[in-house]
């Protein structure tokens, strides 16, 4: 297991964190609502749980939430599920993410692999919004009808999804990488009516044609009344037909309209979000307009501390929630930027770190995987002037020790290496880090503001320096609405509350250490449990993955039939490497002196890769059950696994172990 540090990595500097938003609204609720939390972390925090109302009031007026109507209590019914927020308020995002953008300011910057980009500015942003909500209210979309995108992560989505809100109506998207079968399991439940889809996408020095792609998917969506069709990569238009009337974007977003706003209850449905979905059809989870509003302008205004002036670029797909997050940044009055093509293209491996160096980027988002490969690959970020980087986020897995000294290194020993974990089901953190938060390496520095949380044990009792179960014990605002096509709650309930009635349960093994921050070890039904000794497997990823033979690892604890633990690792080797007694020695000592004696694996195996959810999670339940036997199609849905042909694989592996095993 990670220990906590005996002290922190890295210590905000005074005055950059006397600047800091949260600070001033630490301030601002000292001047307007008599709080004494001070500027301390941990007391505002405490006021932020202990006073839902009075917190998320302040956050209300801190952000000066423009209802078209008042709300009439902040909570009206503290429950879990079913919490009330707002009741009476009646507001809409789409008018928040623009409300601050003056004519000239920039809005988003799109960004590709090749390094060459444009900008939209306010007016322009404006435009194509109020031309794209025209477009499809004259096709009939209106409150509560739902609009798909199956598109890169490229302005087009952006503005796609501000219009759809506008009307009141309900977006969901992911990316052109899925198959058309596997976006359509997730769109054909939504029953869309208007389609935005595509010509392709670049990646890796490719651009893929993805219209045929687009026509097979709108063919498997009967419910289409249309198709708006956009020429991102420069593709002539498809010559077959389409089932529905089918649209140039560009005469979609190009008319001269008004923008307008349909004001909208609180609650009111903005998005639908879809789990991985690695067994059976994925879950849609419907976050509300208001939610959504109040959990980003928190999430990025305070802790990330956002606002007019500020650019963030952060790597992620459309389909993952990082996508939700970085429109949201719009509703701070900063810069969002979108970026299509690979994290780490063969041809210009550091491109990211060159875009932040050249835009002038503030908040650099990425994943645990990015930032080792950088380090392991040789990649040395600081040869770009990243002196406008005040913040590096990270978030998808848990965060190693090892890569923080590798990032205030080779990025800059005045920036906040701020670790994340949160979810699809939040759309945003549970912990993370903020600019009065000390940051220990290997861990995240504190709950968020107006979270809940703690860690409890197998009886649903907190406890503190103790691996516990992930909990959340009272309400938040982007807790979803509810599962689509669950009329009566079950699966909501199933999913979040069996655990412990009333609580929610997340999934994950934490460590809730006596300094206040937070360690996760990674997901519950994952853990390693030897002789009764647990373990999260995050634990040994990370010193395993320090090794520079190693690119990555996979460990599982599968109990078998007659009682017995089966512990292998899974490794893929770096160029080169070779695996032979005196590595599966070193990998050996390393888990035994840097994660636990008792958890040394049975078995190291060489394998060609590491299957992962197409968010880059690796999938640790579902090759386990692989290895235990289990029916491939029970197991997971290969739609939805980054490289479904290694799920054959693994259960090969498994079948292999238990004829061993027979013979023995």
């Amino acid at each position: 297991m990670n220990t906590p540090y005996p002290s922190p990595f890295f210590t905000p500097r005074p005055e950059a964190a006397a600047a800091s938003r949260i600070v001033d609204f630490a301030r601002w609720a000292a001047r307007h609502r008599g709080v004494e939390t001070g500027t301390d972390y941990a007391d505002l925090h405490r006021w932020s749980v202990t006073d839902l109302e009075g917190f998320w009031g302040a956050v209300w007026d801190y952000f000066d939430i423009d209802a078209d109507t008042p709300h009439e209590q902040v909570l009206a019914e503290e429950r879990m599920p079913g919490a009330r927020w707002f009741p009476g308020a009646t507001l809409n995002y789409t008018h928040h993410a623009l409300r601050g953008l003056a004519d000239d300011d920039v809005a988003i910057v799109a960004l590709d692999e090749t390094g060459s980009g444009y900008e939209v500015t306010g007016k322009g942003l404006r435009s194509q919004v109020a031309s794209v909500a025209a477009t499809l209210r004259d096709l009939g979309v209106g409150k509560g009808d739902r609009v798909v995108g199956y598109l890169p992560n490229t302005p087009h989505a952006i503005v796609a999804f501000l219009a759809t809100a506008s009307l009141g109506a309900v977006w969901s998207v992911c990316g052109q990488d899925y198959a058309p079968q596997a976006a359509a399991d997730r769109f054909g439940q939504l029953e869309p009516t208007v389609l935005i889809a595509g010509d392709g996408y670049l990646f890796n020095g490719t651009t893929h044609d993805r219209r045929d792609a687009a026509l097979e998917l709108a063919r498997s969506l009967p419910t289409l009344k249309a198709t708006l069709l956009v020429d991102h990569a420069g593709l002539p238009r498809p010559s077959r037909n389409y089932p529905s009337l089918v649209i140039p974007w560009e005469d979609a977003s190009t008319r001269t309209q008004e923008f307008l706003c349909t004001p909208v209850p609180f609650d009111h449905p903005l998005w639908v979000v879809f789990s991985s979905g690695t067994t059976g059809l994925p879950k849609g989870i419907v976050h509300g307009h208001g939610g959504v509003l109040l959990e980003h302008l928190k999430t990025l205004g305070l802790h990330s501390d956002l606002g007019p002036g500020d650019r963030l670029l952060w790597y992620t797909t459309t389909h993952w929630m990082m996508w939700n997050l970085i429109v949201s940044t719009l509703l701070t009055g900063a810069t969002t930027c979108t970026y299509d093509g690979s994290p780490a293209p063969f041809a210009r491996p550091d491109v990211l770190w060159e875009l932040a160096a050249r835009h002038r980027v503030t908040v650099f988002g990425t994943s645990p995987q990015y930032l080792l490969r950088m380090a392991k690959f040789g990649i040395n970020p600081s040869v770009h002037d990243l002196s406008s980087v005040r913040v590096v986020g990270c978030t998808g897995s848990a965060l190693p020790a090892s890569a923080y000294p590798w990032v205030r290194d080779h990025v800059g020993d005045r920036v906040l290496l701020a670790s994340i974990s949160g979810g699809t089901d939040i759309v945003s953190g549970f912990a993370g880090s903020a600019p009065t938060t000390p940051v220990w390496a290997g861990e995240l520095s504190a709950p968020h503001l107006g979270v809940a949380l703690a860690a409890y044990d197998a009886e649903g009792r907190p406890v503190v320096d103790q691996v516990g179960e992930l909990v959340v014990t009272r309400p938040m605002p982007s807790m979803p609405l509810y599962f689509w096509n669950d009329p009566d709650g079950t699966r909501y309930d199933d999913a979040y509350f069996a655990g412990y009635p009333g609580v929610w349960r997340h999934g994950d093994w934490i460590t809730f250490t006596s300094h206040g921050s937070v360690i996760v070890h990674g997901r519950s039904d994952s853990t390693l449990n030897r002789n009764g000794v647990r373990l999260g497997s995050a634990d040994i990823h990370d010193v395993v993955e320090r090794l520079p033979e190693i690119t990555e690892a996979l460990v599982i604890g599968a109990e078998e039939p007659d009682g017995g633990y089966w512990m292998p690792l899974f490794v893929v080797l770096a160029a080169g490497a070779t695996l032979d007694d005196a590595l599966r020695e070193r990998i050996r000592e390393a888990v035994r002196t840097g994660a636990s004696p008792r958890h040394v694996p049975d078995e190291i195996l060489q394998v060609t890769g590491i299957p992962h959810t197409r968010t880059g999670k690796k999938l640790e339940v579902p090759v386990k059950r692989l290895l235990q036997g289990a029916p491939a199609e029970q197991v997971v849905n290969r739609a939805s696994v980054d490289a479904p042909e290694l799920i054959d694989y693994y259960a090969r592996l498994g079948a292999d172990h238990r004829d061993r095993r027979a013979t023995a």
